[in-house]
């Protein structure tokens, strides 16, 4: 399912260009316009999902993949060694803006913990 109004969909359409990094059947990654760090990659599936509330029994393939995808892509920027952070907002509460399910791959910087 594709949303005509949602701007993850748009640019997996190809109307909104993007510096995509990696992308296949069920997936793209490409850079986040508003980086938090000096690696930010946002991995989104191709399947208009709003978010894991949304995700159903029949998309656990797709999850699954998608976190595999954020290790390929953490890997190509350099991050194997230093790591990596993995974020799935869920919920505006939390701070999810756009709603189609997308995981944010965070590296380059230390973090603290808890995040928040």
């Amino acid at each position: 399912m594709v949303d005509q109004n949602c701007i993850f969909c748009r640019i997996i359409a190809g109307e909104i260009p993007a510096q995509t990094l990696y992308e296949d059947q069920l997936c793209i990654a490409f850079r986040d316009l508003h980086p938090q760090a000096p690696v930010h990659v946002l991995v989104i599936p191709r399947a208009h999902i709003e978010s894991l509330n949304e995700a159903g029994q029949r998309d656990e393939p797709t999850l699954g993949h998608l976190l595999r995808v954020a290790a390929r892509v953490a890997g190509e920027q350099g991050l194997e060694e230093s790591g990596f952070r993995t974020v799935i907002n869920t919920g505006a509460g939390v701070g999810q803006s756009v709603f189609h399910l997308h995981l944010h791959v965070l590296g380059g910087r230390e973090f603290n913990w808890p995040p928040g």
